[in-house]
């Protein structure tokens, strides 16, 4: 009975461990791949939307474009559009540059969030995951002990069994939390240069809405 208890607690605890593992390479790689996917586009935009002759054209470019920094600018135009309708809302009250500012400073928000997805999960993993290991290293010296109760003796045969299974447990924690915690860290320093970016980008659309009196049109 001694012998099934401790092999499942052991076994449950590499499992879970073994999940933890699999979430957080998943979330390394998703991510990783978003960060490329998301420079690449934004550097094109940038040289798109630089390009451009006039607001207009400008406009008519982000539409074609992806990454953060064109869904930005998707915002910002919108909102140059809604405040010169003459159907205006509570959201579209108010001096049209505080409008635009707050229409990009939401975008930028909404933009951070979807870049922090997963951060938290890799963060839960990496804090948890040595506990979760040494769960099953207090489970196996527990049954060691138990074993040289039963037995009256502290021979390495006694003990060796118990305490390899604890070591292991041990060893896949750590093994886990470490890729979880350094791929957290590296996640958060993108993001924030990111943020900047977005945040750099916001000012410059704001400063060229301002240059065009907050119109949208072949100037």
């Amino acid at each position: 009975m001694l012998d099934f208890t401790q092999s499942t607690a052991v076994n449950a605890t590499l499992v879970l461990l073994l999940v933890f593992s699999v979430v957080t390479w998943f979330l390394i790689f998703s991510k990783g791949w978003l960060q490329l996917r998301s420079r690449s586009q934004n550097e094109r935009f940038k040289r798109v939307f630089w390009a451009a002759r006039s607001m207009k054209e400008a406009e008519d470019s982000s539409v074609k474009e992806e990454g953060f920094l064109a869904r930005l600018t998707q915002a910002g135009f919108e909102s140059l559009r809604q405040t010169q309708s003459d159907e205006k809302t509570l959201s579209m009250s108010g001096d049209k540059q505080e409008i635009l500012e707050r229409n990009l400073r939401a975008q930028v928000q909404r933009e951070q969030h979807r870049l922090e997805s997963g951060l938290m999960i890799l963060a839960s993993i990496g804090s948890t995951a040595p506990f979760v290991g040494l769960f099953g290293t207090v489970w196996g010296i527990m049954h060691a002990l138990k074993e040289i109760s039963i037995t009256g003796t502290a021979s390495l045969e006694v003990v060796s069994g118990p305490v390899g299974e604890a070591l292991i447990a041990t060893a896949f924690g750590i093994a886990t939390a470490i890729p979880a915690v350094l791929a957290y860290n590296w996640g958060v320093r993108r993001v924030r240069l990111m943020v900047a970016e977005l945040e750099q980008f916001a000012t410059d659309f704001l400063h060229l809405s301002i240059k065009s009196d907050f119109k949208v049109g072949d100037n």
